[in-house]
């Protein structure tokens, strides 16, 4: 259930809260109250009826936390432990709550996430980084500060093993398809030109390199975003919701709204990182609009896995019998699958997660560019289709990621907008994200041009 209506400053707001049908689900109503002279908190009401048995994997409690160093009474005393909520179980918000639970400033985090952890974009996407793709834009720090933060993680998690992790060549290229019913594309010699891979067996022309292991790398999405969850929960004692996130109460009052059905989570702070699903948070929507950018993918099983090499393919994509160009993108995986993606456009974003289908044209149009750009990649050649899906990819007006406080509303911050480069900025935003809430500012980027203060007094209320 999302909200309606954004609170009033200064005003009482009744929430009604919705359960899900199944002993499963649950929803989370989060309240904003405002009220003068009080000393602010944030409260979450969680409904307690039928609540699933707790699961070791999601909910550890009472883990020791690390030790703070012993000051001597000269030194200025250190804020006290922040609690925090963090709404969101996509790679945006895994990253905050990572960063959050591993520092000693934070005392408590939890992570609310209305369905399954990485069970949209953030599990569907291809994982592609790149270094320096963001140059000369407003992301252009982020992304360097992410890549080099995918690599330290992957360091620290053993990222190549534990979700695919690896360096890419990338390579720019145009394919023609074949006017062939069959679409199977003979067969050539190995090109003399090493651009081009041999596994690349299709009309590929004009290739040419657009990144090297050094500027390009990726990551399984899916399995990177619940690495990271694992370990924040095993190790530093992060508590996972599931539930959804309705209202903030910003206030101190702890005022009903409830109707009795649920408990309160206290917090310092709240962090929304709901993805396309902000456009459908009251508080945030009558702020700043974020809409769903929907975005298809196939996941293939060659027949021969080890002769597909690791080079990500950008291609332009001519169909057989003409029509616009197409911008679809291949990137085989250490597991030996390849994942190929395009075929985008503007939807509208369902409520559930889990509501989110393909459109079969759209995945029919991605069958044939895999056969058009490798044998190995069609039916014809033993290519076996593991996955047919589509996810939102959340968008601003503006193109640029909105990550910061919220103005007017202390304690409450938000990150989304990240649209097609969300796996890469997740580290580097959940980083900064995590100092902002824990010490008042972030080191780790200057998150100035992404504040949401730049949205204020230009939409309409």
């Amino acid at each position: 259930m999302a909200p309606s209506d954004s609170p009033k400053r200064g005003q009482t707001t009744r929430v009604i809260s919705q359960e899900h049908n199944g002993p499963s689900r649950r929803t989370i109503s989060f309240y904003h109250h405002r009220f003068p002279n009080v000393n602010g908190r944030l409260l979450a009401v969680v409904p307690s009826a039928r609540a699933p048995p707790p699961n070791p994997r999601n909910s550890i409690p009472n883990l020791p936390r690390r030790r703070r160093p012993l000051r001597t009474s000269m030194e200025t005393p250190p804020p006290p432990p922040k609690r925090v909520v963090v709404c969101g179980g996509g790679v945006i918000g895994v990253c905050t709550a990572y960063f959050l639970s591993k520092s000693a400033a934070a005392a408590s985090v939890a992570l609310v996430e209305q369905s399954s952890v990485a069970c949209a974009a953030s599990g569907k996407a291809g994982g592609f980084l790149a270094l320096d793709w963001c140059d000369g834009g407003p992301l252009g720090p982020l992304a360097r500060a992410s890549f080099d933060l995918h690599r330290a993680l992957a360091d620290e998690l053993d990222g190549p093993r534990a979700y695919g992790y690896r360096a890419l060549t990338t390579l720019s290229l145009t394919v023609k398809e074949s006017e062939t019913e069959s679409g199977q594309q003979p067969k050539r010699p190995p090109p003399r030109d090493a651009v081009l891979p041999y596994w690349v067996d299709g009309p590929g022309r004009a290739a040419r390199a657009i990144g090297s292991t050094d500027t390009t790398a990726q990551v399984h999405p899916q399995l990177f975003t619940r690495a990271l969850l694992d370990k924040a929960v095993r190790d530093y004692g992060l508590e996972v919701v599931i539930g959804k996130a309705a209202r903030v109460d910003a206030g101190g009052g702890g005022g009903g709204g409830g109707g009795g059905r649920g408990r309160v989570m206290e917090a310092d702070a709240v962090v929304l990182a709901l993805g396309p699903w902000s456009g459908k948070f009251g508080l945030l929507s009558s702020l700043f609009g974020v809409y769903g950018l929907k975005a298809h993918s196939i996941v293939l099983e060659p027949g021969e896995p080890g002769a597909i090499g690791p080079e990500a393919l950008f291609l332009s994509f001519l169909p057989a019998g003409g029509g616009p160009a197409m911008d679809p993108e291949v990137y085989p995986r250490p597991t030996g699958e390849v994942y190929l993606c395009g075929m985008s456009s503007r939807k509208e974003v369902p409520d559930d997660p889990d509501e989110v289908a393909p459109d079969p044209e759209s995945i029919k149009v991605l069958k044939r560019v895999a056969r058009a750009v490798s044998t190995h990649l069609a039916a014809e050649g033993g290519a076996r289709v593991k996955a047919e899906q589509a996810c939102f990819l959340p968008c601003t007006e503006d193109e640029v990621p909105v990550i910061g406080e919220l103005p007017g509303l202390e304690g409450c911050y938000v990150a989304t907008g990240h649209s097609c480069w969300g796996i890469l900025n997740g580290p580097a935003t959940g980083a900064a994200v995590a100092e902002l809430v824990l010490e008042g500012r972030a080191r780790t980027v200057d998150l100035t041009r992404f504040s949401p203060a730049r949205f204020v007094g230009s939409r309409k209320r």
